[in-house]
C-alpha cells in the first residue's frame, strides 16, 4: 500500500549529527513543526559501495534543496556509532566525512517495518544469514506531513538527485500556482491547467 498523498508514520526513532549528538526524530513532527519539505532517503549498510556515492551526492545537493525549504535526512538500520565512525571517516577510504544532515539509526527497524522496505530474505541460497537491510527508498514528504513522492530501488541502483530537486520544484510549482506540470517539467518550463483546454493548448505548443 503506497503512502503518497497520506501522512508519513509518526514514529520516533534514534538519530545522529555530525558531531556525535543522538537525539530522537519523528520525521512527520519534524516537517510540521518546522513548516519544511523532508527529503527522507534509505540506503542499505553503512561502510558499503554505492551508499557513500549517494550519501555525498545529497549532501553536495543540500544547499539546493535548503533553497527549496527542503531538509535531507538520511537513514538506514545500522547503529547510531556506526553512523558515527563512517561520518569520521575520510572519503578516501569510503567513508562520509563532511556530511552534515542527520542519519536515522533505526536499528530496531520498526519505522522500516512500518514502510515495508526491508528484504527480508534473511538467508542466501547457502542457509548463511542475511543482513535484514532497506532497499534504497525514498520519501518526499511536505509541511503538512503528506508524501508527495516515494520511490524504492534495488540495493545495486542509486539514485539521480537531481530528479529529487525536481520534483520538489513540480510540486512546489503545483502548490504555489496551482497548475500542474507535465512530463519532462523543469523549473522555469511552462506547467498548464488541469482542464482539457489546458491540456490542448499545452500539446499544440510542444
Amino acid at each position: 500500500m503506497g503512502l503518497v498523498g497520506k501522512k508519513f508514520p509518526s514514529i520516533a526513532v534514534n538519530a545522529i549529527d555530525e558531531m556525535g549528538d543522538t537525539f530522537k526524530i519523528d520525521v512527520v513532527k519534524h516537517a510540521i513543526d518546522n513548516k519544511k519539505k523532508v527529503l527522507l532517503f534509505w540506503y542499505p549498510k553503512d561502510f558499503t559501495f554505492v551508499c557513500p556515492t549517494e550519501i555525498h551526492a545529497f549532501q553536495a545537493a543540500t544547499a539546493e534543496f535548503e533553497k527549496r525549504n527542503t531538509v535531507v535526512i538520511g537513514a538506514s538500520c545500522d547503529s547510531a556509532e556506526v553512523h558515527f565512525a563512517w561520518l569520521n571517516t575520510s572519503k578516501d577510504n569510503g567513508g562520509i566525512e563532511g556530511v552534515k544532515f542527520p542519519l536515522i539509526a533505526d536499528t530496531t527497524r520498526q519505522l522500516a517495518m512500518e514502510l515495508d522496505i526491508l528484504d527480508f530474505d534473511l538467508f542466501d541460497e547457502n542457509g548463511s544469514g542475511g543482513d535484514n537491510v532497506t532497499y534504497r527508498a525514498t520519501y518526499l514528504i511536505d509541511e503538512n506531513g503528506l508524501v508527495f513522492h516515494e520511490s524504492i530501488n534495488h540495493m545495486p541502483v542509486g539514485r539521480n538527485v537531481n530528479e529529487y530537486i525536481r520534483l520538489v520544484d513540480a510540486y512546489t510549482h503545483v502548490q504555489t500556482h496551482g497548475e500542474v506540470c507535465p512530463a519532462n517539467w523543469e523549473e522555469g518550463k511552462t506547467a498548464m491547467s488541469a482542464t482539457r483546454d489546458g491540456v490542448a493548448e499545452y500539446l499544440s505548443n510542444h
